[in-house]
């Protein structure tokens, strides 16, 4: 082999989404934002802050500015193409070059949608994440990240034929569509409604103040949840229902559904659809209690090695002892009266 040639390295893996169902905590602990800067660097981080799905515009993006600052990043860009020849031109596709964070806000996520899916500006979004940025989304900014996108619908636990529409998202999470505020605006029955109709997909419904952190770990998406919330997964491999010939508006017929509610802490494998288990941790209590037993049992073995006595007959030494003991003593009054 020359000299001059060096051997092939692994790519490096894509980096982070963060999926966050909304809400996320701005005033107290923040944990979810602090994890998000955390993992685009730090003091390190140049994050660029997406706005096109919010109507506030820049007044969202100083809301966000304000909090990555002051939760340790380096510097904060506004990005935000809000029509498709925006999010072809090269200023705001260059400006996407350097970031090691992207967050995305929320707002209308078929206005996002519409404006980004399929420009070079969405193509940016995925170079990011492949070079190792992370990309985060809140509410809309979440929705947008899966290959199927709800657009719009109503609420409500019962799933019925066309309670909602679906429209084309980034992507970034595969065989997947996800839905925000999910428990806090009931959204049961429009993401069941979904799963029943493209049985393909695996739904993700995420709750407020709360993030689905998707990795690729040896090539397998990897979930893990954070925040105070949960992330509900419906998983329709085994589905069997009505949805291609049920008339408007009626409840659907769906059994066999799969689902998992995922509090934070859980891990699970989107690639084979499964629980991962969660390490076993040693009770300290337990723990001490058991070494102790074991050094008692390893004196007693000792004990009886040094006596040349066998188990049986030390346990019959000490059963006479305590006979003995137990007996009533001899009391002289009552002998001299």
């Amino acid at each position: 082999m020359p000299s001059d040639l060096q051997p092939d390295t692994e790519p490096s893996p894509p980096g982070p989404l963060m999926i966050i169902g909304g809400a996320e905590d701005k005033l107290r602990k923040r944990s979810v934002l602090t994890e998000f800067v955390r993992r685009s660097g730090g003091e390190n981080a140049r994050i660029a802050v997406i706005a096109t799905a919010s109507s506030l515009g820049p007044e969202i993006v100083e809301v966000y500015d304000a909090l990555f600052r002051k939760l340790g990043a380096a510097d904060v860009v506004s990005v935000r193409p809000v029509t498709r020849e925006q999010s072809r031109e090269e200023d705001f596709v260059a400006a996407l070059d350097d970031v090691t964070g992207i967050f995305m806000t929320g707002g209308n996520q078929l206005k996002l949608s519409g404006a980004i899916c399929g420009t070079p500006f969405g193509e940016a979004i995925h170079a990011a994440r492949a070079r190792g940025a992370v990309i985060a989304g809140t509410s809309a900014g979440a929705s947008i990240q899966s290959s199927h996108m709800v657009a719009f619908g109503v609420g409500g636990a019962t799933s019925k034929q066309r309670m909602t529409q679906v429209a084309a998202g980034l992507g970034l999470v595969e065989n997947c569509v996800i839905d925000q505020h999910f428990e806090q605006r009931n959204r049961y029955g429009r993401l069941l409604m979904i799963v029943a109709q493209s049985p393909q997909l695996i739904g993700m419904g995420v709750d407020e103040d709360t993030a689905a952190v998707v990795t690729i770990e040896d090539d397998h998406e990897i979930l893990r949840v954070i925040g105070k919330g949960a992330v509900t997964l419906f998983d329709p491999t085994n589905i069997v229902t009505n949805a291609h010939e049920a008339p408007r508006s009626s409840p659907l017929l769906t059994s066999g559904v799969i689902l998992h509610a995922l509090p934070e802490g859980a891990t699970f494998d989107l690639t084979t659809r499964t629980l991962v288990p969660a390490p076993a941790v040693a009770d300290a209590a337990e723990a001490a209690e058991i070494s102790s037993a074991g050094r008692d049992l390893r004196k007693l073995a000792r004990d009886i090695a040094a006596g040349d006595v066998s188990p049986t007959a030390l346990r019959r030494r000490k059963s006479r002892g305590r006979r003995r003991n137990s007996s009533p003593a001899h009391d002289d009054t009552e002998a001299s009266s």
